[in-house]
């Protein structure tokens, strides 16, 4: 649908319960995520220490995959954590 210029379409603010659940949601969702990674990988890499039938490239890149999402994690935490250090020394 297209629109003209000049009509404005306000966007309604979530309250902050809304958002609340909606980062909750959000963080929730990447932590499952990593952990399914994770499984992945450490299946994987069961399979190929017992000798079954697994092409080591694809175990290598789960493991890769699994790195990486989790130095993303943590990385996306330490600012997280900052942002609330940041805040709390915040005077009102």
């Amino acid at each position: 649908m297209v629109r003209p210029f000049d009509t404005k379409v306000s966007t309604p603010t979530p309250t902050p319960y809304e958002a609340q659940k909606s980062f909750s949601s959000v963080l929730k969702q990447s932590i499952e995520n990593l952990n399914k990674t994770q499984l992945q990988s450490d299946a994987m890499t069961e399979k190929l220490a017992r000798g079954e039938n697994v092409d080591l490239h694809q175990v290598m890149i789960a493991s890769q995959k699994a790195s990486i999402t989790l130095q993303a994690t943590m990385e996306v935490r330490n600012k997280v954590v900052e942002a609330y250090q940041e805040m709390m020394r915040m005077q009102v």
